[in-house]
């Protein structure tokens, strides 16, 4: 098996749907396209590989099917699994699109004074264009007018914070 870091997760299994051994999930990205070719995907905990006989989208909840998965008793233990692909087999992004797991880790840095105003520690999809959450006190939206230059390859964000942002996010 592979490091931790050499996989993408890409779905959460919620629960089992019906009694055919479906699993409904949570997706973990908004190019719901990326599960329209899925031939297989890896279960962690344990890291088990299964194929995907279908996949289908039921409301805001994606269906899974895997094969060899045929029932309630068969469907129940992989409940609460991350569905997980390869590193290498994420989809393609567009220039200046971003993995939020790539953003994890980056130093973000106030281009004004040169100064680090911490590590991204998570990403919160809930605001408009989404927040990093840098260490426990700073949010900061995921905007291209506040962070003006991104290279994940060195885990580096440089932001220009409007007046008053720091202030606002302290406890």
């Amino acid at each position: 098996m592979s490091p931790q870091s050499q996989w993408v997760t890409i779905a959460v299994l919620a629960r089992v749907r019906g009694n055919r051994g479906e699993l409904a999930a949570v997706p973990y990205t908004t190019n719901l396209e990326r599960f329209q070719n899925l031939k297989r995907v890896f279960l962690f905990g344990d890291g088990k590989q299964f194929a995907v006989e279908s996949v289908w989208m039921h409301g805001r909840e994606l269906i899974f099917k895997f094969a060899g998965v045929n029932s309630i008793p068969d469907a129940e233990p992989l409940r609460q699994s991350e569905v997980r692909v390869p590193l290498e087999e994420r989809v393609p992004l567009e220039q200046d699109e971003y993995f939020h797991s790539d953003l994890i880790g980056c130093e973000v840095i106030d281009r004004a004074s040169g100064r680090s105003l911490g590590v991204v520690t998570g990403y919160d999809d809930a605001a408009g264009s989404g927040l990093l959450e840098v260490g426990k006190n700073l949010l900061v939206p995921f905007a291209r007018s506040i962070c003006v230059a991104i290279d994940v390859a060195a885990k580096r964000i440089e932001v220009e914070l409007p007046e008053g942002l720091k202030e606002l996010n302290l406890p």
